[in-house]
């Protein structure tokens, strides 16, 4: 093992899926923020990489990492976000000696994930149909872009394709704007979500069953999958929404507003809530009007009530104001920046931000978005940094060396 390799934390694998192995051949976003979840909950990943360069995001910089005299790793921030918990082993799949290692592991492994054009790793023989008949156990998950049947299948697909072709785009942004992308690769993470939990699915099938068996999602699929409401509200009435900006289509009010220091979001749920807000404002008369006592009545006079309410909400400060809805339980806050969310007291109580502990890194760590999940009797575990491409290729060689030794002396 390199002199410099990721250091296990003091933390014991007390995770759901210890025990488990998923040898990951997934790159960019969605694979990998599947199995970092997959990691969190204590299974072993093992990332396989090719060699040299490695996953295509450790590129994708600025930022970069620090080391410790403050030159740039070869880490970007963008791979550091959903690489930890995970050792890393460069293979040359198109070599012998890369094959045999692959296959080598997958007799050990319980998941193999891979995010290749349909039909590409068939010329290797690691395509699902070729490999269940040697591992039937095998849960095999392929994540592209439009899936592995349908006329756009030979198609590749990123998160700015999915948000485009799914129709999210055409929802979001300013109702005199261009269609808006979500700030964050959000198609992405959305099937690397569905992707974790279909596994977990099939785990579970595996159990009861002894069967493995072939999960196909794609970015498109699950795109089109979390429009939710706005998808069923097209569904019901035919009608294309239109873009509200931060407007709900179906709650009125329910938006940013402008107060005298910034902005706050206010998020009225019902007509009790909307009620005590009209009392907070000194404006109860326009909760006792029937024209917006009702949600439905909002809807359809949303336009003049929200020009009231504006004129009504700017005379207060962003503090004030939320005291006063806190008070009276309205839904509503601040609209923070990154800085104050990280550094909000409600963000370290849920410990969201954490600190991995690795001396390749300025100060000998590393601050990472923490797991969402608390579990109260297997919670996660950091235990690895995100790897250097290949950190572990002495490591997992060992063990392969070593279970084929217990191999064939049973033998």
């Amino acid at each position: 093992m390199k002199a410099n390799s990721t250091k296990i934390s003091d933390k014991k694998n007390t995770g759901p899926l210890s025990g488990l192995r998923i040898l990951d051949l997934s790159r960019i976003l969605a694979g990998p923020t599947c199995t970092q979840l997959l990691g969190d909950y204590g299974a072993d990943i093992i990332k396989v990489e090719k060699p040299g360069s490695g996953d295509d995001t450790r590129a994708w910089g600025p930022p970069y990492a620090k080391d410790e005299n403050n030159e740039d790793t070869a880490e970007s921030a963008y791979y550091l976000s959903s690489n930890r918990n995970k050792r890393s082993i460069t293979l040359d799949i198109s070599k012998k000696d890369g094959l045999k290692t692959l296959k080598s592991l997958l007799n050990h492994s319980d998941v193999l994930i891979e995010n290749f054009k349909v039909g590409s790793l068939a010329k290797y023989g690691l395509d699902y149909e070729t490999l269940s008949h040697e591992y039937p156990e095998l849960i095999y998950c392929s994540i592209t872009g439009f899936g592995q049947t349908g006329p756009n299948a030979h198609r590749p697909g990123y998160d700015l394709l999915a948000q485009a072709f799914g129709g999210i785009m055409s929802i979001t942004g300013t109702p005199q704007g261009e269609p808006m992308k979500v700030g964050v690769g959000i198609a992405d993470v959305v099937c690397g979500l569905y992707s974790c939990t279909a596994i977990l699915a099939a785990l579970q099938h595996r159990n009861l069953t002894k069967e493995g068996q072939h999960i196909d999602i794609s970015l498109i699929d699950t795109q089109i999958a979390w429009l939710i409401n706005a998808g069923t509200n097209y569904l019901i009435s035919g009608q294309e929404p239109n873009r509200l900006g931060n407007q709900h289509p179906n709650i009125v009010p329910y938006q940013v507003f402008e107060v005298t220091d910034g902005h706050v979001i206010i998020a009225v749920g019902n007509d009790d809530q909307f009620a005590r807000f009209c009392q907070i404002i000194g404006r109860t008369d326009i909760s006792k009007n029937e024209k917006y006592s009702t949600n439905n009545k909002r809807i359809e006079n949303r336009e003049e009530l929200i020009s009231m309410l504006s004129l009504e909400i700017k005379k207060f400060s962003k503090n004030s104001l939320i005291e006063k809805m806190d008070e009276h339980k309205i839904p509503g806050g601040s609209i923070n920046n990154l800085g104050e969310v990280f550094n909000s007291s409600q963000v370290k109580a849920r410990n969201m931000k954490i600190k991995m502990w690795n001396k390749r890194f300025k100060n000998g760590s590393i601050d990472l978005i923490g797991n969402p999940v608390k579990f109260n009797k297997t919670p996660v575990s950091y235990r690895l940094t995100p790897p250097t491409c290949g950190e572990h290729n002495d490591e997992i060689g060992y063990e392969i060396n070593t279970a084929f030794k217990k191999k064939s002396a049973k033998e």
